[in-house]
Order: structure tokens, then sequence, then C-alpha cells
């Protein structure tokens, strides 16, 4: 299929029909060539990212939208304006290529109405491109209830996290320390003329200062390294797994922080689960490529009588299920998916699932309470309100009026990211 169609389709398929990037992306990666695996990444990214800026200038181009059947040639021309504003493909190209792709999309007929259109935007692009961030949803590219959540929540910071979830995430590793350390292996990434640098906090990171193809790491196939942001990999120095112990990773699919937990540990008992069988096949692929094991158990974390045989647990990592406002900037179609009143939802799950994991820690335990979110519902406050109405509890680390770890967005390059630690007293 013409790139630019596949495009259109995924576009289509994740804003008007509400499926993920992430389930949309891979089924229309299998309908186009591999070498344009990459060219269609960056046009769906970049127009999620930029999608408020874009439609602005869609609907000043054109007299009527296209509705029905038609909505997918809207997002074609979405991806056409995307490529004219922020692709360096040259203007012909990037517009003979959008015409074509109406063909692939079975409408020939509307092939002269996206030239015109874009050919309009071109004659006119610094006047439309003005007037397209004149406003905040253009300006910013976040939905309104996200923008004033942000700025309520971090009225100094609120720009630089926007700025940051606007931009390209970086590629971090995480080197499997059962078989080289960090520096050894930045050694060999060297050695493969890949240039790396060290986190200051993360043991195991390293950010690739160009992203690559994984077959392209050395021994990637063989486990010895894996991508992982490095705020996730600070999950494992909060925890401070030890041998020999049980350990649960609660919400555990795709299985990064399981697999961290073993590379960490001898003779440990890792049970990993998660409510989304579908999901946890990533936790048995990625155990099975790093020669790992671990108890990987479908079931929901609220009632772990109905998947767990009673036995308490040393240590829990609790990555509870959450908005991912701290990850837009790898899943940019968070800012479209989500809504304003999924906070609460997920905020009392959150809580439920909490006190559940806390009756499966065994006295002197520690719970690792994380999400991969910014907002304080479902982080300071919902810790918080966990200390208050938990009488057998240790906030360690951190004091309980601003309790845990708020990682912001681009904070040393890392994903935004909570983490509470809490020790079980009796």
């Amino acid at each position: 299929m013409n790139v630019r169609a596949a495009a259109a389709k995924v576009l289509f398929e994740v804003v008007d029909q509400g499926y993920s990037l992430s389930s949309a992306l891979p089924t229309a990666q299998q309908s186009i060539r591999p070498r344009d695996h990459a060219l269609l990444q960056e046009m769906c990214y970049g127009a999620l990212r930029y999608l408020p800026r874009l439609e602005s200038i869609v609907n000043e181009l054109m007299d009527k939208p296209l509705k029905g059947k038609q909505r997918v040639f809207h997002h074609l021309i979405l991806i056409g304006i995307y490529q004219l504003s922020f692709m360096r493909i040259p203007p012909h190209a990037a517009v003979g290529e959008t015409v074509e792709g109406a063909q692939a999309l079975k409408g020939p007929r509307l092939r002269g109405l996206i030239n015109a259109v874009l050919r309009n935007y071109q004659r006119n692009q610094e006047q439309l491109d003005a007037h397209a961030i004149s406003h905040n949803a253009g300006k910013y590219a976040h939905p309104s209830w996200l923008l004033k959540l942000l700025q309520q929540a971090y009225p100094e910071q609120w720009q630089k996290i926007v700025e940051a979830n606007n931009s390209k995430a970086p590629m971090w590793l995480r080197v499997n320390r059962q078989h080289h350390t960090r520096d050894q292996y930045l050694e060999l990434l060297k050695q493969n003329d890949i240039e790396a640098e060290i986190h200051p906090q993360a043991q195991d990171a390293l950010r690739l200062l160009s992203p690559c193809d994984v077959m392209t790491l050395p021994g990637f196939d063989l486990g010895w390294v894996s991508v992982q942001d490095a705020a996730a990999q600070l999950s494992v120095d909060y925890l401070t797994p030890q041998d020999g112990e049980l350990i649960l990773d609660c919400c555990a699919a795709p299985g990064g922080k399981t697999a961290h937990i073993l590379e960490h540990t001898n003779n440990t008992e890792v049970v990993a689960i998660d409510c989304d069988d579908n999901r946890l096949k990533r936790v048995h692929e990625n155990l099975e490529r790093l020669q790992l094991q671990a108890e990987v158990i479908c079931g929901d974390a609220r009632y772990p009588e109905e998947w767990w045989n009673g036995e308490k647990f040393d240590r829990i990592l609790l990555d509870a299920p959450c908005s991912a406002t701290g990850v837009i900037r790898r899943h940019p179609d968070i800012k479209w998916l989500r809504r304003g009143s999924d906070i609460e939802a997920l905020a009392e799950l959150q809580s439920e699932i909490l006190d559940a994991m806390w009756r499966q820690l065994k006295p002197n335990g520690t719970l690792v309470y994380a999400t991969c979110s910014i907002t304080p519902q479902e982080n300071i406050d919902q810790v918080r309100a966990f200390l208050k109405r938990t009488t057998n509890v240790e906030l360690i680390g951190s004091q309980a009026d601003n309790p845990g770890r708020q990682i912001l967005p681009g904070e040393e390059n890392m994903d935004g990211f909570y983490y509470a630690v809490l020790r079980k007293t009796a």
C-alpha cells in the first residue's frame, strides 16, 4: 500500500475509532514495504503530536469537512500537511505521493480535491501556520482539559512539560547485568560505532544519541540488552530486590520491570500478574529472549484470592494502571484518547489495587507504588490518602506532606514517572 494511505488509515483508526496507536500501527506496517516502516511511524506520530494545528489548517482550507466514508481522506490531507510543514520531504514528492494515496484508498475522484488543498496550503503556508498557533489548542497541541490540569498542578513547569510531550522520545537501553556491566556494554557500542551516554542515577541505563534498529545492537537477540526508559528502570532501585525473595510484579505487562528484577537477583521467585492476557504474551516473549523465568499469571489485582495461594510477598512492585500522561512523547495518541473523567475512575481503581496488594505483603516488606502518570490525583494525592487510612505503614525516603518522587517528562531525558516506597510495619 501507498505509505501515505497507510498513515491515513492509522490516523482514522486512532482519532475516529478510538484504537491505540500501538495496536493500529503494527497492522498498517504489514501492508507496506519494510523500508517504509520508519517513514510511516514518523508521519503517524508527528500528525498525532500536532493534531489540533493540522486540523485548524484543514478547516481553513476546506468549505465543508469530509464526513462518513470520506473521513479517511480527511486524515490523508492531515498527513500531507504534516509532511509539508514538518518533514524534509521535497514538497512535490509530499504532494504527489499523498494525492496518489487517494487511489490506494479507493477514492480516485478525490485526488483533485486533495491536490488543490495541499497546493493552497503551500501558497499560503506562512499565514495559515500563524493562524493555527494563535489559539492554545494549536499552539500547545494538548486538549484543553489536560492543558488546564498541567497549568494547575505545575504552574511554573507546565510549559516545559508541554514542550517535552511534543518532542521525540529518546531511545534508552537497559543493560542486562547478568551478561555485562553498563560500562562493558558501552564499550561494545563504541566498537560498533553506536554513540551512547550513561544516566546519572539509573545504573543499567544507556541513552543512544541516535535511535537505531534493535537488531543492530550487540547481543540483542541473546538478551544482552533491552529497550526501556531510564525512569522505568529506576523501579528496581526503589524496590531493592534481594536474592532468594518472593517478589510480585503487579500489572506487569509488557514485562520490562519483571525482567529487570530477575537480572538484579539470583534464586529469586518473581510472580508477574496482569489482567490482560494479550499483553501477557509480551511478558513471555521478553522473558524468553532474555532467558529468564517468572511465574506469569492472568488475573485481576483487586482480587488476589482468585489467582494466588495466599503466601505473602517480601516485596511488591505495583505499577498501577494509570492515565499514562507521563509517556505522551512516546504515545502521542494518549492526548486524544484520554478524557478528563478518566482520571477519577483510574484513581479509584488504583486505590482498590493498592489496598488489595498491601494485604499480600509480609510484615517488614516493601511495596513500591509506581505510575507513568504526572497527575497529582493518581500519585501524591493517592499516596497521601493511603497513608491516612492505613496504620501499619511507613513512608520511606520522602515526607508525608509531599510523598514519593514525581519525575516530569524530559527530566534528565526521562519519561514522566512517579514512585513512592512504603514499608509494612506489622
